[in-house]
């Protein structure tokens, strides 16, 4: 959709650092939900991802709504293409479009940091936040239960 009109408008977002949410993930992961899909119409959101040295991440899945995109800021994050893991390192790219098997994590002895897009934005923020509370929560989920959680959030595993 583009914008008809021949006057701007000044309905802009600034989000300034420290003002995001931030979840802590199982492993010593740190969400940053820097661009919420509120924020962007759903078009996109944008998420900080901070591992600490040796962290695990997601084992291989894909969505079927929605590409994610990643952008390694600091440290070297392994990533898995579905056939493949290669290691990125700042300033390194990796587009997963939708359907695409991906896994990430930072197998390195120093911590990591990077962007992720996901396009067009699903409320995706919902579950990094659902994630968040069970490791709060310390509960334990039954296969069962694992399964219904990431069907809810558009996301299948492979192994």
């Amino acid at each position: 959709m583009s914008y008809a009109s021949k006057i701007g408008q000044t309905n802009s977002t600034l989000v300034l650092n420290g003002q995001s949410n931030v979840l802590n993930l199982a492993g010593g992961a740190v969400v940053h939900l820097i661009a919420r899909g509120q924020h962007t119409d759903e078009r996109f959101g944008l998420f900080r991802w901070d591992m600490p040295a040796n962290a695990g991440g997601p084992a291989p899945h894909f969505h079927k709504t929605f590409s994610e995109s990643f952008y390694i800021l600091s440290g070297q994050v392994d990533i898995w293409d579905g056939k493949d893991w290669a290691k990125a390192k700042e300033g390194d790219f990796f587009l997963v479009p939708d359907g695409s098997i991906h896994a990430f994590k930072n197998d390195s002895d120093k911590p990591a940091s990077m962007l992720i897009i996901f396009a067009p934005g699903p409320p995706r923020e919902k579950y990094f936040e659902e994630m968040a509370a069970i490791t709060k929560s310390g509960k334990k989920l039954s296969p069962e239960e694992w399964t219904q959680f990431y069907a809810r959030h558009d996301q299948y595993m492979v192994q």
